[in-house]
């Protein structure tokens, strides 16, 4: 059971039955923020990109889609994202997890036993590798966008036009 859910405020998550059930599962309900299309967006991207794994791997057998949602999801979570460098699950854990083809050709001197204070130094690198990772896809995907933008400056006075939303 997830310890936590991100919802973008859909009148289905916001009733007493699914409050109730949230409650009794132990689940917190968050909500993202409102008129923030980043978060859509990201739970977009992450919902086609599922969905497209499921496809592929269902095939014409839709009644399926079930019981190969944890392998999709582990898929998912292992494969290497192009912002961050890093897989979600290392990012998370520090390490990917092994998967029976991984084992094949693991030597003895691989399987090491980091102790506490190294696993944490490694976690702690790793999470700061991640940062410089998003800030610089942050940089490209905002060099991209202002392309040909002009920088524009107003001063006390100036008129300017505004949209207000109700």
């Amino acid at each position: 059971m997830p310890r936590s859910i991100v919802s973008d405020r859909d009148t289905r998550f916001l009733s007493y039955f699914w409050k109730t059930l949230w409650c009794k599962l132990g689940t917190k309900l968050l909500f993202s923020t409102t008129c923030h299309p980043q978060t859509d967006g990201q739970t977009e991207v992450v919902n086609r990109t599922l969905g497209t794994l499921l496809r592929a791997i269902i095939s014409k057998n839709l009644k399926s889609w079930e019981e190969c949602l944890p392998f999709v999801e582990f898929a998912y979570n292992r494969s290497v994202h192009s912002t961050t460098g890093f897989s979600p699950f290392e990012i998370v854990y520090g390490f990917n997890p092994l998967t029976p083809m991984d084992l094949l050709s693991l030597p003895m001197s691989e399987r090491l036993n980091l102790n506490g204070k190294k696993k944490a130094e490694y976690v702690r690198t790793l999470h700061e590798k991640v940062r410089t990772n998003i800030e610089k896809k942050i940089q490209q995907y905002t060099r991209q966008a202002n392309k040909g933008n002009k920088k524009v400056t107003f001063e006390p006075g100036d008129c300017v036009w505004m949209h207000l939303r109700k």
